[in-house]
């Protein structure tokens, strides 16, 4: 599917990216903690009003009726981060998977090759796509599933043999080069971000196994993205 003026975000990259051919220790699996993705019909008493991304631009006014924190509508964390993630070199040679955990509970997988929407705007409609539908599937031969939730929890998703990591602040620092190159490579690695404004760093408590910090300044999560797929793209050669 493609949006007005802009071209399909369902395409395949013009290389396909050889999954098979990498090795389950140099996989990086990521997931978006703590996302705020929640769509809702603005005006519950009309039918005919449609489902839109809650955000803290446009809604403010309701999100204050409603009792809710503004902080707590931010979808752009999301779509910078998973900007990041998918243009990554660490992704296009195959070693990145990607999942999202909203606030809400919800579990999406993203497809590799999935292309998102440069815009917010475009963004926030996919999304509501996808939490009305379930999946969003490629346009092209073999209709492929590019966006999909799938039932929770988050850790049936992560293999049995993977180190996990979270990033907080309020952890030792770490240079992440360093610090990845003395891990043994016996399995993949999964970094658990949280992609919310604000919120203690618990997100990801129950199936870590260490916290790390990044850095002595306070970070975006999609800073904080890529800075772990560099360190990771330095280490297992990737350009």
């Amino acid at each position: 599917m493609a949006f007005e003026g802009e071209e399909s975000f369902a395409d395949a990259p013009e290389q396909p990216i050889p999954q098979a051919s990498v090795p389950p220790s140099r996989k990086l699996i990521v997931v978006l903690e703590n996302a705020s993705l929640e769509a809702a019909r603005l005006h519950p008493y009309r039918y005919d009003t449609k489902m839109q991304l809650l955000n803290c631009d446009e809604h403010q006014s309701i999100l204050k009726r409603l009792g809710r924190d503004i902080a707590d509508a931010r979808p752009d964390i999301v779509h910078q981060c998973l900007l990041t993630l998918l243009d990554s070199p660490l992704n296009k040679a195959g070693h990145l998977e990607v999942f999202i955990h909203t606030a809400k509970g919800v579990v999406i997988r993203i497809n590799p090759e999935c292309r998102i929407p440069r815009t917010i705007k475009r963004f926030s409609g996919l999304m509501v796509q996808l939490l009305e539908r379930g999946s969003i599937v490629s346009d092209q031969e073999g209709h492929v599933k590019l966006l999909e939730i799938v039932p929770p929890p988050v850790t049936q998703y992560l293999p049995t043999n993977a180190k996990r990591f979270a990033l907080s602040w309020n952890a030792p620092k770490v240079r992440l080069y360093r610090y990845f190159k003395s891990i043994p490579e016996e399995g993949p690695l999964v970094i658990a971000v949280g992609a919310m404004a604000k919120g203690p760093d618990t997100f990801a408590d129950s199936y870590v196994d260490t916290k790390i910090g990044i850095s002595e300044f306070s970070l975006s999560a999609s800073v904080a993205c890529a800075k772990v797929c560099c360190a990771l793209e330095d280490l297992w050669d990737v350009m």
